[in-house]
């Protein structure tokens, strides 16, 4: 009789623990960093006709009748980008993108730094071409919508499912991110998809913005145009939603 009050005493003890481990606290409030001060200008990062002021693989990156055009032929082994010389941290950037060629996404990196290196490890940055990729924030679009912590967190919790809707997947996309404090938010043709702040606003630093080609086995080609900046915004929401 003991042994069994024993072992139903047992089962007990395991059961309590097993609730208690699949209980878990709710995850906490992000933390509310207001939009950071400084002079307000607006900046055209590109000129149209060149890629003054960015810096990446000649290779990669060229301008073609007004467009700045991310392309590959041979395999892409890291992701590598085309990267402003400048460094931001608040600012409004309104562009137009456009994937024409692989179902691969591209996006815009920000709050971040070129980081040379592939899984955590230095690589030989000039026979591997990683140069010129990035560590830190990424707004995605198309195909994989969403936002990506580059060689950090990974897939942050963002929900791709408006931008699905309302994105075209192989014509031209009007964009706008909207980049203060630690929120983010991103409208894609005219409708805002993105509203998030980050809860560790340490990872957020001043850095270069940057245009993706992402690593793929395949040719793909990705299309920029417009790309007009405004620094410390003075205003406080999407100019761009309908």
């Amino acid at each position: 009789m003991r042994r069994v009050v024993a072992f139903a005493f047992a089962v007990a003890l395991v059961s309590s623990a097993a609730v208690g481990q699949d209980k878990k606290d709710p995850p906490k409030a992000a933390p509310v960093v207001k939009p950071r001060e400084g002079k307000t200008e607006t900046i055209k990062l590109f000129d149209g006709k060149t890629l003054s002021g960015w810096v990446g693989y000649e290779e990669f990156w060229s301008v073609q009748d007004g467009v700045i055009v991310g392309k590959n032929k041979e395999k892409v082994l890291h992701s590598t980008y085309l990267l402003t010389k400048d460094k931001y941290t608040d600012f409004r950037l309104t562009f137009a993108s456009k994937l024409v060629t692989s179902e691969m996404h591209s996006g815009v990196s920000f709050w971040g730094e070129v980081w040379p290196k592939a899984n955590g490890k230095v690589t030989d940055a000039k026979k591997e071409k990683s140069e010129f990729t990035y560590k830190g924030h990424l707004v995605m679009f198309p195909s994989g919508y969403g936002m990506y912590d580059l060689f950090g967190r990974n897939g942050l919790p963002v929900d791709g499912g408006p931008a699905k809707k309302v994105g075209k997947q192989h014509d031209w996309n009007d964009i706008e991110i909207l980049a203060q404090g630690n929120r983010v938010r991103v409208a894609i043709n005219g409708t805002a998809v993105v509203d998030w702040r980050d809860p560790l606003p340490d990872r957020i630093k001043e850095g270069p913005i940057g245009l993706q080609l992402h690593s793929n086995s395949v040719p793909q080609e990705v299309q920029f145009k417009g790309l007009v900046l405004e620094t410390f915004p003075k205003e406080d929401k999407l100019l761009s939603v309908k």
